[in-house]
């Protein structure tokens, strides 16, 4: 009886330290990844509206065009380095947005980058005269794959800008992604709240070819949710 004590009591130590191993381990296991499913469980879609006019979180597209004669009722001339002179309209931009744009210009500044602001809003005739331009250059088919007709421009909202560099020569061309600006950009834009609004790879969910130098404001938790997915607004929200 006394040897089966021992044993008796060997064995329930031996098993409630089995026990707590596992439990251990499974509570390391489910706190590490628990923390990256809650954030992005917890985002609010609805906290900003994507079809409301001057929203950080609105969606246009072309298939989901502007108001007729929207013009944003808050554009200013960003402090920031700008491409052309400061009088021109497309060097303006959302005021709401400025804050965190001189932010991003500041930070990649400090990293030795210099980012030069290169268009910015565009009025409903402006981005009219450009893309017939473009129509009577390439045609319409290969012209919508990097110019949006008229009342469908992103640029019109006043949340969107071209970001420019010093190689002139890349500026609004694919090879932008390779130069200093476009890779810092790439790296870092999302923590101001900016997307690089059609990437590669998505021009058939945005419509339009790769855009390594447009930029779109979205705010910092919109953008860091889409860096981490991978996604383009469309996909995040469901839209088309």
């Amino acid at each position: 009886m006394v040897m089966s004590k021992k044993i008796l009591t060997g064995v329930l130590v031996a098993c409630l330290a089995i026990a707590g191993f596992f439990a251990l381990n499974r509570n390391e296991k489910a706190s590490a990844p628990a923390e990256n499913i809650k954030t992005v469980e917890n985002f609010d879609k609805l906290k900003y509206s994507t079809s409301q006019p001057g929203s950080i979180w609105w969606v246009v597209n072309k298939t989901r065009p502007l108001p007729e004669g929207y013009i944003s009722p808050d554009l200013i001339v960003p402090n920031v380095k700008l491409q052309f002179e400061p009088t021109d309209s497309y060097m303006q931009f959302s005021k709401q947005a400025e804050p965190e744009l001189v932010e991003m210009f500041n930070a990649a500044k400090k990293d030795n980058v210099e980012l030069i602001f290169g268009s910015g809003y565009r009025s409903y005739d402006l981005q009219k005269q450009l893309y017939d331009d473009y129509v009577a250059k390439d045609g319409q088919a290969e012209a919508d794959r990097y110019s949006a007709r008229p009342g469908t421009s992103e640029h019109q909202t006043g949340l969107s800008f071209d970001a420019f560099g010093e190689n002139v020569e890349c500026n609004l061309e694919i090879c932008y992604a390779d130069t200093p600006e476009g890779k810092w950009i790439k790296d870092n834009s999302y923590k101001y709240g900016f997307i690089i609004r059609y990437p590669s790879g998505k021009e058939s969910v945005t419509g339009y070819q790769y855009e390594p130098w447009h930029l779109r404001y979205v705010g910092k938790e919109l953008a860091v949710e889409l860096q981490k997915t991978g996604q383009t607004m469309e996909e995040f929200f469901g839209l088309n």
